[in-house]
């Protein structure tokens, strides 16, 4: 047995052992399954041993370190690089929360147990499933996973990340990026349109004579006039967006030769990044988590499935009302569902839900702004509070810059137990 496998084995055996002291000769302690270490998983699991110290709580994640898309755009440019944006799970580990290094399989909600990729099952009296996404391939047409090899989607942080990077560097000047946005729900709203600006701003120092297209399949987007404004100001001309009624939804592509088929015509570039459709990760399928319509049903007070009792799903995969899919929207969602949890544990009515989101987005390097939401439960449905939605911030500014990082190492803290 390795250095490595002895420590984690040693760990495992000393939180076991300490679930056993707590539990002694009384009752056992509840046993809360959490899948998923993302930020709505993490955050769940922390808030819940806040609040609940004598629970047995178990995090289950296949990845030993989870690599973030908050602020992955600035890893694309070169304003950060990869390992600013990677967590270990070392801060959950001081938690005193046990993580499982696997990969769950299947979920028997009648004996409410969970199974391994090893075959080992592991009990709960109440799981959380906080599995994040998958990509819908072969939507455009030929955009399957293969394709990812040659236009990156750059839509869940790290190896693609670091392709997307390398092809911007390697573009010839003059040349185009395309990026496609998909329609429907999707993971962070505001991602392409940062996304595109940072962009930009590279090749107005880099690669002067190029430009970014954004085939977009919706008809608006958040915040549009503000990323438009500022489009206008810092990078005339640069950036052309392009909306379904001008040829803006990518119907096909061809990946070997970067061409892009619209209903506009056929549009080659030196670099695609395409940002295929999305829907809950296939574990919330296989567990009966999810409907037709491809994401999943909860009661928006507890965040309990509306079709398997005593699961709860949180995070992307959820559908949480007016909330966007963000990481904020997620751990706001994590606390209010381990409060829930630790209520009806401890045979309480739970929480009245006060939910909160904030996406940060740079415009440049040195301005940003915040896209704010507040929320509230009514008759049953999470919707924005009267005047608040998700205006911005404040104007654009150098200071929101600031602001970015620092809610950034508080959204890691919150959700992985990093010191600040």
């Amino acid at each position: 047995m390795g250095v490595m496998r002895r420590r984690q084995f040693l760990a495992l055996s000393a939180l076991t052992g300490l679930s056993l002291a707590r539990r002694g000769s009384g009752a056992p302690a509840a046993r809360v399954v959490i899948v998923g270490g993302g930020f709505a998983g993490g955050c769940c699991a922390l808030e819940l041993r806040r609040l609940r110290p004598h629970t047995d709580i178990t995090l289950i994640d296949a990845a030993a370190s989870y690599v973030t898309c908050p602020m992955s755009n600035a890893v694309l440019v070169g304003l950060r690089d990869l390992r600013s944006i990677t967590v270990e799970r070392d801060g959950i580990a001081r938690a005193g929360i046990r993580y499982v290094r696997a990969r769950v399989t299947a979920v028997d909600a009648t004996q409410r147990r969970v199974r391994l990729a090893s075959g080992e099952r592991l009990p709960y009296d109440r799981l959380v499933v906080a599995p994040g996404i998958r990509f819908r391939f072969g939507t455009p047409e030929g955009y399957d996973e293969a394709a990812t090899a040659l236009l990156p989607h750059a839509w869940q942080a790290g190896a693609q990340t670091e392709l997307l990077a390398a092809q911007l560097r390697s573009m010839p000047d003059g040349g185009s990026v395309a990026i496609s946005v998909p329609s429907g729900l999707m993971r962070c709203p505001p991602g392409p349109y940062e996304r595109a600006g940072l962009i930009a701003n590279w090749l107005r120092i880099h690669r002067p004579r190029a430009k970014v297209l954004i085939f977009d399949a919706n008809n608006h987007f958040p915040r549009q006039d503000v990323f438009e404004l500022a489009w206008r100001e810092h990078y005339p001309g640069m950036i052309e967006w392009i909306p379904p009624s001008a040829g803006g939804e990518v119907r096909r592509i061809d990946a070997a030769s970067r061409t892009l088929f619209t209903s506009a015509g056929a549009q080659r570039v030196a670099v695609a990044n395409v940002i295929p459709p999305q829907a809950p990760a296939q574990l919330a399928l296989t567990a009966g988590l999810a409907t037709g319509h491809g994401w999943c049903p909860v009661r928006m007070d507890t965040f309990e499935s509306q079709l398997v009792e005593h699961i709860h799903v949180i995070g992307d995969a959820c559908i949480a009302g007016a909330m966007p899919k963000s990481a904020s929207a997620a751990a706001s969602q994590a606390r209010q569902c381990a409060a829930a949890i630790a209520a009806l544990l401890d045979g309480r009515a739970p929480p009245l839900a006060a939910l909160d989101s904030v996406c940060y987005s740079l415009l440049t390097p040195d301005s940003a702004f915040a896209i704010r939401g507040q929320f509230m439960l009514t008759d049953g449905e999470i919707r924005a509070r009267a005047n608040s939605g998700e205006s911005a911030d404040s104007g654009p500014s150098a200071r929101q810059v600031a602001d970015a990082s620092a809610w950034y190492a508080d959204l890691r803290r919150r959700c992985f137990g990093e010191a600040l």
